[in-house]
């Protein structure tokens, strides 16, 4: 163990803005917006407001697969929220999402626009509109649900826990980064298990698969928190068979695009998505090479 002082909690806690180390500037203990700012919106109905983490991830590449199995009313534009700036502390944001993380999305297809906000709701809810990526089957739509839900409770373990201690937190220590490393380890040998004896989560590729993938599946492959080796991923085999075969979407790969703003390889940034040739024309390495 380390041998840093122990620390005793005061009575009543109060906030110091600047202890919370990469994301001291975002975090905050209140809600609510934090300046007067109005969302674009453009040509289609589906309008999403995100950035490529791996939650925004989630709902691209449920989008582009519904785009790819020909459903064209799931056409979209998508808009870049800079978490690191701020941006989902806008009035405009605050109002589809009060809880003001990304994603969310508004629906302006039916008679009044429909907010939809958290990453699990967007997935469900596209799914019920265009029938498509959930079992109709009752006993395997209740499995995929249960499987959303599992990494909707599980992902703040990795996210949250090991990630936050082991990648970003100002000092590192050994008991969170102990903690959460384990918890993550046993939730990939739950997934292990559930796929030396199934494909997909439920039946054919879902959303439960989607919403797991761009978390876990991206952990296994190595693309978050540079952690695959701490975490021994290939021992995983059964996860990284599925997680190499849904990172062979195509769909997989424009979802992964959309809203991406960071990362060294520039033809995989498309800052905002408004039609499906925006992949060919629009990347960022693109846009600097016209630039000159």
């Amino acid at each position: 163990m380390t041998d840093t002082p122990e620390y005793t909690p005061p009575k009543v806690w109060t906030w110091d803005a600047e202890s919370g180390g990469k994301f001291a500037s975002i975090n905050r203990p209140i809600a609510g917006p934090t300046s007067e700012k109005e969302l674009p919106v453009g040509k289609h109905p589906l309008q999403l407001y995100s950035l490529a983490t791996p939650n925004g991830v989630k709902v691209t590449m449920m989008l582009e697969e519904l785009l790819a199995a020909g459903h064209t009313g799931a056409e979209y534009d998508a808009w870049i929220i800079n978490i690191g700036e701020g941006d989902q502390f806008g009035s405009g944001f605050v109002d589809v999402n009060p809880n003001s993380k990304i994603p969310a999305l508004m629906d302006h297809s039916g008679d009044a626009p429909q907010r939809v906000f958290e990453s699990g709701s967007i997935l469900l809810y596209l799914a019920e509109k265009f029938g498509a990526f959930l079992p109709t089957d009752p006993a395997q739509r209740t499995e995929a649900l249960s499987w959303l839900f599992w990494q909707m409770g599980s992902a703040p373990y990795l996210g949250g826990g090991f990630g936050h201690f082991y990648a970003y937190a100002p000092e590192k220590f050994e008991y969170p980064i102990n903690r959460f490393a384990m918890e993550t380890k046993r939730q990939l040998d739950v997934m292990d298990r559930h796929l030396a004896e199934n494909e997909h989560f439920s039946g054919d590729y879902s959303i439960a698969d989607m919403a797991i993938w761009a978390w876990y599946g991206q952990l296994v492959l190595g693309r978050l928190y540079s952690a695959a080796e701490f975490l021994d991923v290939t021992s995983y085999k059964n996860v990284l068979r599925w997680a190499e075969a849904i990172d062979a979407r195509p769909a997989t790969t424009r979802g992964r695009m959309v809203n991406r703003a960071f990362g060294d390889d520039l033809s995989m940034q498309l800052h905002e998505r408004h039609d499906a040739s925006d992949f060919d024309t629009k990347t960022q390495d693109k846009i600097e090479a016209a630039k000159g």
